[in-house]
C-alpha cells in the first residue's frame, strides 16, 4: 500500500513541478520567477527522495542533499545579483 500512496504523491509532486515551470516562464517580475525556481528546486528534491523510498536505496537521499545545497547557494547567489548587480564584492 505505501508503494502506491509514493507512486500517488509523486504524480502530485510532478504536476506541481509542471506548474512551477508554467510560473517559471509566465512569471510577471523577476523575483516572482526566482520565487518560482526555488520552489523547482524544493519540489525535485521532495521527487529525488520519494524516488528513493521507492527504489529502497540511500543514494538518492545523498543526491537530494546535494541538491538541496545547490539550490540554497544559487538562491543567495542569484539575491545578491539582483539587489547589488555584483555578486562578488
Amino acid at each position: 500500500m505505501l508503494d502506491n500512496v509514493i507512486i500517488l504523491v509523486f504524480a502530485m509532486i510532478s504536476l506541481a513541478l509542471l506548474l512551477n515551470i508554467w510560473c517559471l516562464f509566465r512569471g510577471p517580475s523577476l523575483p516572482d520567477r526566482l520565487l518560482a525556481l526555488d520552489t523547482m528546486y524544493i519540489n525535485s528534491i521532495a521527487l529525488i527522495s520519494l524516488y528513493g523510498l521507492l527504489m529502497r536505496s540511500w543514494l538518492y537521499f545523498e543526491a537530494a542533499v546535494l541538491l538541496a545545497m545547490l539550490g540554497f547557494v544559487s538562491t543567495v547567489a542569484i539575491c545578491k545579483f539582483l539587489l547589488r548587480g555584483d555578486i562578488i564584492e
